[in-house]
């Protein structure tokens, strides 16, 4: 089947709609597992694995413990009760037999509600609430994972949700001790690629600006925000952004308010950034240490990021992120979460 019946049949399907389904753990991992689901709001509460450590909050203890047993450190776990995401992580990453037993192997995962009230101790022995917490580390995403080791030093942080075998090597990059070594990004240019199509163009969207790349907003301001698509060829989660939300012309009237421009990461396309640097897309991905694709890195119009959606990204999450841009409610409200939340209850309120 060529790239372009992949896409119509991606299309089609996401037409009539994605339905969260779960394959069981011992199944073999596909190109399309854990991407394509709807991220509406779950209905039902999720719940937590059965084992995921019992903390009293204080993670100095936490830390202990898990080096009294031996094990590589903590994973502090940020998340909602009804977010799909984290229910594509609980469910789709941690409910794999594999997945789940190389983690407890190795990590004692602490649980966070970003919205709980109950104390935290954090690792240098400061107290606040669970949302104060999550404030505090800028998460503008759940599932959020922190990741640290038994000398209490972060060691990888996740920001979103990422397919198994993205997951799997990020537990492996820290369980094996590599981030002493070299970077994410560096440690996954070793790693096994996803699964993928064999053809290695880009998929191309009317808005998306031609080259060349001179992004530059240093020395005049520009008219439109700016978001540059980080992308690859053979990227399967790239072609179900394209055939999923960059389908919807809903999100295509919102993305058409931005200057857009799609560089491949591993291309020597050269670019002016919106700091008015000279380089290429390839240098300017690793300086700004990209591992996903699609990364979605949004700027305003003197060049300075915004905010930036490096994990996977469907309808409503997308949506959620352009709305909050365009209107500029970063200016008032610097916290995306915390915005949602408003935005959410004022959805709710007759």
């Amino acid at each position: 089947m060529s790239r372009s019946e992949c896409r119509r049949v991606l299309a089609c399907l996401w037409a009539v709609g994605w339905t969260l389904v779960w394959p069981a753990a011992s199944a073999q991992d596909s190109a399309s597992e854990s991407l394509e689901f709807s991220d509406r709001p779950l209905a039902e509460a999720l719940e937590y694995p059965s084992w995921f450590k019992l903390s009293l909050l204080d993670l100095r203890d936490d830390l202990k413990d898990a080096s009294t047993e031996k094990k590589s450190g903590i994973i502090v776990y940020f998340g909602q009760s009804h977010c799909a995401y984290c229910g594509a992580l609980l469910q789709g990453n941690w409910g794999k037999e594999d997945i789940a037993a190389y983690t407890r192997k190795h990590f004692d995962v602490i649980p966070i509600n970003i919205w709980g009230i109950e104390t935290v101790v954090d690792l240098k022995g400061r107290e606040q609430s669970e949302q104060d917490l999550a404030a505090r580390e800028k998460l503008m995403f759940t599932p959020s994972l922190l990741f640290y080791d038994t000398s209490g030093r972060e060691a990888l942080r996740l920001l979103g949700f990422y397919p198994p075998y993205k997951f799997r090597a990020a537990l492996e990059y820290v369980a094996d001790g590599y981030y002493l070594k070299e970077s994410f990004p560096d440690y996954l240019t070793r790693a096994d690629p996803p699964k993928a199509f064999e053809l290695d163009e880009l998929s191309e969207e009317d808005f998306f600006e031609p080259p060349p790349y001179h992004l530059d907003r240093t020395h005049m301001a520009a008219q439109r925000p700016l978001v540059v698509f980080f992308e690859q060829g053979n990227c399967y989660a790239c072609d179900v952004l394209h055939t999923g939300p960059l389908n919807d012309e809903r999100i295509v009237k919102l993305i058409e308010q931005f200057e857009s421009v799609q560089l491949d990461l591993w291309e020597d396309t050269p670019v002016i950034t919106p700091r008015g640097e000279r380089t290429t897309a390839r240098k300017w991905g690793h300086e700004l240490g990209l591992f996903y694709t699609p990364t979605l890195v949004f700027y305003d119009e003197r060049g300075h990021e915004l905010l930036r959606v490096d994990s996977v990204v469907q309808f409503y999450r997308l949506r959620s992120v352009l709305e909050y841009l365009l209107e500029k409610a970063y200016l008032k409200q610097p916290s995306y979460q915390l915005w949602r939340q408003s935005r959410a209850a004022e959805d709710l309120d007759p």
